[in-house]
């Protein structure tokens, strides 16, 4: 991962995968694909995918394989497909085996402020993505950065996953990009999440996917280092967040335009001859 946190590091870089693993064969799927589309756009690739996710809407609802039988999909992935990948952990307990196999460990947004899963994480040396709470401002992840780096880790990404704008609603300030950034971290916007209605439909969260383009395109343009986007080769079966995965057929368009935009953005950047 220190092609991330290098200043010579591609103008974009892509952390994309199913929300959770159902199956290897999905995940293999998923992880070629978007290998070969980054690869043709020039973009640094990872994968991602929870081997389980915690804070379903529902008790029914599929949570993933667990971590035994998830970091083996993973290792799957890694090995087969040559590509690093990143998966969320819930407790500290997990992030030592979790560093095993991965090589960014994944702080979900209601649990960026929970000191000893940061500190957990941190200490395993690997990269850290921080995903910011929806109840949070950007000021605050000076915080929990603050965390991570008391363990001498400062491979660090922070996540803009919007942010609760009463309820079953979320908006995205991108002026965060920005704030984030001066902290000394590449900025990740989570572009799926960020269309996300969460609990709208009850026992699951509904979506706007639709907008997903038109946040990606303003994000990068806003300044954001990295995309972070849930993928499925037919979302409406997806196990987890169906309501606002984007069609793994509909990425190609979706980073090239994103590419051409973070392009723009570096000549802006570039100091004049």
């Amino acid at each position: 991962m220190k092609e991330i946190f290098s200043t010579t590091r591609p103008s974009l870089f892509v952390i994309a995968g199913p929300c959770v693993i159902e199956s290897l064969e999905l995940c293999l799927t998923v992880a070629g694909r978007m290998k070969n589309v980054c690869a043709e756009l020039g973009l640094q690739y990872i994968f991602k995918a929870s081997f389980d996710k915690a804070n379903r809407s529902s008790v029914s609802s599929y949570r993933g394989p667990g971590l035994a039988e998830g970091l083996k999909v993973l290792e799957r992935v890694k090995s087969e497909i040559g590509v690093p990948v990143l998966t969320d952990v819930h407790e500290p307990s997990q992030a030592a085996a979790a560093a095993q196999v991965v090589d960014v460990l994944q702080v979900p947004a209601f649990l960026a402020r929970q000191t000893d899963l940061l500190v957990a994480c941190g200490a395993t040396g690997r990269a850290v993505n921080i995903k910011k709470g929806q109840f949070m401002s950007p000021q605050e992840m000076a915080n929990a950065v603050a965390k991570v780096r008391s363990t001498g880790n400062t491979s660090i990404m922070l996540t803009e996953r919007g942010t609760f704008f009463g309820y079953n609603r979320l908006v995205n300030d991108f002026t965060a990009i920005a704030v984030m950034k001066s902290l000394g971290c590449p900025v990740v916007f989570d572009v799926t999440h960020s269309t996300q209605q969460p609990g709208a439909l009850g026992t699951s969260s509904g979506g706007n996917p639709q907008f997903a383009p038109l946040l990606a395109r303003a994000a990068v343009a806003a300044g954001a280092d990295g995309l972070f986007i849930e993928t499925h080769p037919h979302p409406p079966s997806a196990l987890s967040d169906a309501a606002s995965m984007i069609a793994l057929d509909e990425m190609a368009t979706l980073l090239r335009q994103a590419k051409q935009l973070a392009d723009l953005r570096k000549s802006w950047e570039s100091p004049a001859s």
